[in-house]
């Protein structure tokens, strides 16, 4: 007798534990064949492209793989747990342009990435948003191509959610009991536009870093940054290395407004700076700032306006960003990095205005007395800035939104404005707040994806727990903030 119990089995004693284990490894076979099984399921405008067991690895269980493509051109993928399926679904977002599936979990983090809802027994998915990119700043897609910017704008959530829904009904037997989304920058985007277009069909949604007006953001606010940097004979005025020098004036004079010295902004609002105080005595060199790159700077902190100074998007550059403009605004001495205006390139060429201008249009042709008004059509597809969250509110649903102060390319101002209107038209900030928070971070690069003052960065933070007790509990949020010490990544 062994384990307290004997089978009988051909003549031969099979103990409780090996019997375990020929259980287990029929169960596993059996789990294989009915992940292969997935690639003959029928789909309403949508079929199965493969469907194969990705082993464990890198503290993440086996789960099976299945790509998809909803018609005409949504590429989804969906990861659904081989064992421990927590009952719970998971979908995210992606980044840019998009036009890279599964990119967020090739990196390995945390922002659109499927990864930390798989490793929680979630069964998670995600799409390339409805085309295919040579990388996430490339919007040659979307030249004369309104079926492609129509589903990058919103279609793709929807479709990319009914596939894997019935993907996991298929895989499990049953329907997931709660539905998240999560997304940044774009993903962010997607998960207010989430909220507005689908509002019965997620129970929690998680929006950082929101591009929610793409035309404003990437068009108008990114066209002044260029314009602003490039002097009257096309060179650029602040170069690659000045960041530093700026970075430190500026917390040598705002680190203690908040009543804290302790090396991170709280607010950039808060922050009086007078960079006076670098300019140059004589020739420019790379310690001081000459007059031209003054002017520059308060331009980049003004936001963009019209010629009767009107602003045109909310705020400009907070203070305390500057350790990544490197990667944002002004690249880095050797080359690398200056990812805004590469990007903001391909939107004003192929999707910012109903007729596409191609690539000989440039930042420098935008016009701040007309362009913002001939993107018009445009905002009215791609931007999730809409304050009518009641559809939403009323299903149940919970919305955290979260959004770093040191943020360069996407300002956080524009979260703010939005929150301020959203709570406006909701009732007010303890109406709004029973299912809409914001968190603001201080010293955040955007979506966390450089290490800021602290250590701060994605992994400083959890908002899927956050969002799991509100929505499964009733516990809403008070912080999102990790506890010291907690590194999980």
């Amino acid at each position: 007798m062994l384990n307290g119990y004997r089978v009988w089995a051909g003549g031969a004693v099979l103990s409780g534990a090996l019997l375990a284990l020929f259980a287990s490894g029929n169960a596993f076979a059996q789990g294989h064949d009915k992940c292969a099984g997935l690639r003959g399921i029928t789909l309403d405008a949508a079929y199965v492209t493969s469907a194969d067991v990705v082993g464990a690895a890198d503290e993440m269980s086996a789960y099976c793989r299945v790509r998809a493509t909803a018609l005409p051109a949504i590429s989804i993928e969906v990861r659904l747990p081989m064992e421990g399926w927590n009952g719970k679904y998971y979908q995210t977002g992606c980044g840019g342009f998009c036009g890279i599936l599964g990119r967020a979990d090739a990196q390995k983090g945390f922002i659109n990435a499927m990864g930390p809802g798989l490793k929680k027994g979630y069964a998670t998915a995600t799409s390339d948003s409805g085309h295919h990119g040579l990388s996430v700043a490339d919007a040659s897609w979307a030249d004369h191509n309104p079926p492609a910017e129509r589903d990058w704008a919103w279609r793709s959530i929807g479709e990319t959610n009914r596939v894997a829904q019935a993907l996991v009904d298929a895989f499990y037997g049953s329907p997931p009991a709660h539905n998240y989304f999560q997304g940044c920058s774009t993903g962010g985007r997607m998960a207010n536009m989430a909220a507005l277009k689908y509002p019965a069909m997620f129970d929690g949604i998680i929006s950082g870093a929101p591009a929610l007006d793409y035309p404003g953001l990437v068009a108008t606010k990114m066209s002044w940054i260029v314009q602003a940097n490039t002097d009257a004979d096309g060179n650029t005025i602040l170069k690659p290395g000045k960041d530093t020098l700026i970075g430190d004036e500026v917390m040598r004079q705002c680190d203690g407004e908040d009543g804290n010295a302790d090396g991170v902004i709280d607010d950039p609002r808060n922050c009086s700076v007078d960079l006076s105080v670098l300019q140059c005595k004589g020739d420019t060199t790379a310690e001081c700032l000459s007059a031209a790159e003054l002017e520059m700077i308060d331009k980049w902190r003004q936001g963009p306006r019209n010629a009767a100074g009107e602003q045109l998007y909310p705020g400009g550059i907070p203070e305390g960003s500057e350790p990544f403009w490197w990667l944002w605004l002004t690249g880095k001495p050797g080359g690398g990095g200056k990812f805004a205006p590469l990007f903001a390139r391909d939107f004003v060429a192929y999707m910012a205005f109903p007729e596409d201008p191609g690539p000989s249009y440039t930042l420098l042709d935008f016009d701040f007395e007309t362009d913002p008004a001939r993107m018009a059509p445009q905002a009215a597809l791609y931007n999730s800035d809409g304050t009518d969250l009641s559809t939403f509110r009323d299903a149940g649903g919970k919305l955290i939104v979260w959004h770093g102060w040191a943020d360069a390319i996407v300002t956080p101002y524009k979260t703010l404005d939005w929150y301020e209107e959203l709570s406006a038209d909701m009732g007010g900030a303890e109406a709004t707040s029973r299912f809409a928070r914001l968190f603001m971070i201080p010293g955040m690069d955007h979506c966390g994806l450089l290490l800021g003052p602290g250590g701060v960065n994605q992994w400083s933070i959890d908002p899927l727990s956050a969002l799991e007790a509100w929505v499964e509990n009733g516990v809403p949020p008070a912080t999102m903030m990790k506890s010291s010490g907690s590194t999980d990544n």
